[in-house]
């Protein structure tokens, strides 16, 4: 009897606390593991930081409710979704003991009762099995500094802008084919050809009122693009925090690695902490998925999680770094695994996703360590003009 009264005394009380968040609505589901249900509160304020402040004074009052000792450990998770990290980075700011956790679950896909009410209550049951050791019910997600969040949308806002440019382009040059007009003007161009009313149609006549006044619109919008775009990519490295201006310098000085793609690769995975090579190639979804249950045994591919633009860009910077740099290991390692297949496309499609992941864990170790990837070569120091 004494023992358990011992085991039950040093059981830390932890309240937990779940968030299922929508547009017009918060639900909120709290938990002490003394009791049999979680108490639920629907939190309807309209401004963001009224709905965050109401949630800390349920946590207050629910401890003081539950005459739980003032220095009673609190954490709070929820679905990192839309929302994003600025509830978990306000938290922290107000209430420094606090722990928010964000995560991921995985939705089940049979037919079942779904409500917000028991989103929530199953949401802070996981967190509950979690606190307990139970590792696998839910993810903590690395939670990235405000300005690093911020840094980001500096190569995201680029890439929309550049994927606009060409899609002005592309609409034009469609648009100009339905009337057979299958030239191929330069687009610094276009625009004054287009006033002098120099573009024709198939057979020499003009074009269309209704199609010109669309044309010289989509060149207005792709005017504003290119701008935007030239604006952007002259400031964009002034605007990055210094640490992230030197990590980008070391990456880009290997061969094979660009100033945009360096830039991408820093901004968006490499301001992680990873601890082994096996964190880097799951975060970026490059990790194979095997299917192996009784005598069958399949190879389902990679796992595919992660941030898409990242594992797109791996694959990308995998094929110029066998362009730039035939002597590394990386390259012999996939010349060894393509040679004698001939046309065989397909096959060097699956090398290279392979080589993406291992150039991955290359670079990680390369800015983390300073080990220099086997056989890679740096780019030659440009001579000073001074």
């Amino acid at each position: 009897m004494r023992a358990n009264q011992v085991e039950n005394a040093q059981v830390e009380i932890i309240l937990a606390a779940s968030l299922e968040l929508a547009g017009a609505k918060w639900k909120i589901a709290l938990h002490d593991g003394r009791r049999d249900r979680p108490a639920i509160h629907t939190i309807t304020e309209p401004h963001s930081a009224a709905r965050l402040q109401a949630v800390l004074d349920l946590l207050t009052a629910y401890r003081d409710k539950w005459s739980l000792p003032s220095d009673t450990r609190i954490v709070v998770s929820y679905e990192a979704g839309q929302d994003g990290f600025w509830i978990r980075l306000d938290i922290r700011s107000r209430e420094p003991a606090m722990c928010a956790a964000q995560r991921e679950c995985s939705r089940d896909r049979k037919r079942r009762a779904k409500t917000d009410r028991l989103d929530v209550i199953k949401l802070v049951v996981s967190l509950r099995a979690w606190l307990r050791g139970e590792r696998e019910r839910m993810h903590v997600i690395q939670v990235p500094s405000l300005q690093d969040e911020a840094s980001r949308h500096l190569m995201r806002d680029r890439a929309q802008l550049h994927k606009e440019v060409l899609q002005h382009c592309d609409r034009m040059r469609k648009l100009l084919i339905t009337f057979g007009c299958r030239d191929q003007p330069d687009i610094r161009q276009f625009a004054g050809r287009l006033a002098r009313d120099d573009v024709r149609c198939y057979d020499g006549s003009p074009l269309p009122p209704e199609l010109r006044e669309r044309l010289l619109r989509e060149c207005e919008r792709l005017a504003l693009a290119q701008e935007q775009l030239a604006a952007l990519d002259k400031a964009r490295q002034s605007r990055l925090p210094e640490p992230v201006r030197q990590r980008i310098h070391h990456l880009t000085r290997l061969q094979g690695v660009g100033r945009l793609g360096g830039s991408r690769l820093v901004l968006e995975l490499f301001w992680r902490q990873f601890t082994n090579r096996r964190q880097v190639g799951a975060c970026v979804g490059l990790v194979p998925q095997p299917y192996d249950s009784g005598e069958i045994q399949t190879d389902q591919g990679i796992s595919k999680q992660g941030n898409a633009r990242v594992r797109a860009l791996l694959v990308e910077m995998a094929w110029s770094w066998i362009r730039h740099q035939p002597a590394s290991a990386l390259t012999q390692w996939f010349n060894q695994r393509t040679q004698g297949t001939g046309p065989n496309r397909r096959h060097r499609r699956i090398a290279i996703v392979a080589v993406a992941r291992r150039l991955a864990i290359a670079l990680w170790r390369y800015l983390k360590d300073g080990v220099l990837p086997d056989g890679a070569q740096l780019k030659a120091a440009r001579a000073s003009n001074g």
